[in-house]
């Protein structure tokens, strides 16, 4: 039973001053828009009958529902409408800030449009932000499977451009086939030198060398997922001593088949040991979660208290790309937050650990 007040409380986590840093921006497409675009593109459905998602159990299947999804997505106002309903998501649960990370490779329809593309999201985040939702940036993507001249292009697009919405470079794809990290070292540092942040999928479809990998070859300054270093307790350590955050997504982990068993997670072992970790949802409206039940079913899998969470939410704060003030208003806002946490506290503020 959950007790009011508690960390286990959703009242209490929707409350705590959070920000989220790995959500795809593929993942946050209602399933009526996905079904509307097929029907006016003559498409067919990747799903039968009343069923709530589509069939994604692993990685592959993921990025091919993507592939399929994305690709559906030929209007302006369909994108506006997806970054406005990203925002208010995460608004849901308390999010105060959102990176939203986004790999044009899925868009057929906009890869030669990126100024148009980037503004109808822009237009949607902005009007979320007039109606109080979660502010937003965006992380343009590379896929591992481009090329390096392709991954030149875009970060040559972002240096150009300068869009203020564009706050980060990032990149994903399944790493089981290679990580190609090398290929892509000249356009992070490239990224680096132009002031642009930079974070970097690794650790999910690769092993602890591909958290490695994005370190030291990519320069990245989050890791997104990761939660396979724990595998290397000497990555472990070094994550630790460069404070190196992980940008762990749960229930993503769980589904896909990385952890099918929650008490397994290493996001315990791996805070526990000291490294930096926040709480994410990946792929939302696909997975059916939010950040609120991360946060919630983390805690009561692993008997974790107010100070684990809080803590939690401050690394979010302080890993995010929000530009500075932003950041240390949120930052101010949950210390605010916790003085009030602290002189409200009870002897119910901390669950029981599982099995006592």
């Amino acid at each position: 039973m959950t007790v009011p007040g508690s960390a286990w409380d959703e009242a209490w986590i929707a409350g705590l001053p959070k920000a989220e840093v790995h959500c795809h921006l593929e993942g946050c497409i209602e399933r009526d828009l996905v079904t509307r675009a097929a029907g006016r593109l003559g498409a067919k459905l990747p799903w039968d009958g009343n069923e709530d998602t589509s069939s994604v159990g692993s990685l592959t299947e993921l990025l091919s529902y993507l592939d399929f999804s994305c690709a559906l997505i030929d209007q302006r106002e369909e994108l506006v409408a997806i970054a406005y309903g990203a925002s208010r998501h995460a608004a849901a649960s308390g999010t105060r800030y959102l990176d939203v990370i986004i790999t044009p490779l899925h868009w057929k329809a906009w890869q030669d449009r990126l100024d148009a593309m980037v503004d109808a999201l822009d237009a949607g985040f902005r009007e979320a932000e007039h109606d109080g939702l979660a502010p937003a940036g965006l992380c343009l993507s590379i896929n591992r499977g481009q090329s390096a001249a392709a991954a030149r292009g875009l970060v040559d697009w972002m240096v150009t451009a300068r869009h203020p919405r564009v706050v980060g470079l990032s990149i994903d794809g399944n790493e089981q086939h290679g990580s190609n990290n090398a290929r892509f070292a000249e356009v992070f540092a490239l990224a680096a030198s132009k002031g642009l942040r930079r974070c970097a999928h690794a650790g999910e479809s690769s092993g602890p060398e591909g958290v490695r990998e994005a370190i030291e070859i990519l320069g990245a300054e989050r890791v997104d997922h990761g939660i396979r270093a724990i595998e290397d307790p000497d990555l472990v350590g070094e994550l630790v001593s460069r404070r190196v955050p992980l940008d762990i997504c749960p229930t993503s982990n769980r589904i896909l088949g990385l952890t099918p068993d929650p008490l397994l997670h290493p996001v315990e072992r791996l805070r526990a040991a000291g490294v930096r970790v926040s709480l994410n949802t990946d792929d939302p409206l696909i997975y059916g979660c939010d950040l609120r039940g991360e946060y919630a079913d983390t805690a009561r899998i692993f008997g974790w208290g107010k100070d684990e969470l809080i803590a939690v939410a401050r690394t979010s704060i302080d890993s995010c790309f929000a530009e500075e003030g932003r950041r240390l208003d949120l930052m101010a806002e949950l210390d605010v937050f916790v003085r009030t946490a602290v002189s409200d506290e009870s002897p119910c503020g901390r669950p029981p650990r599982p099995g006592a």
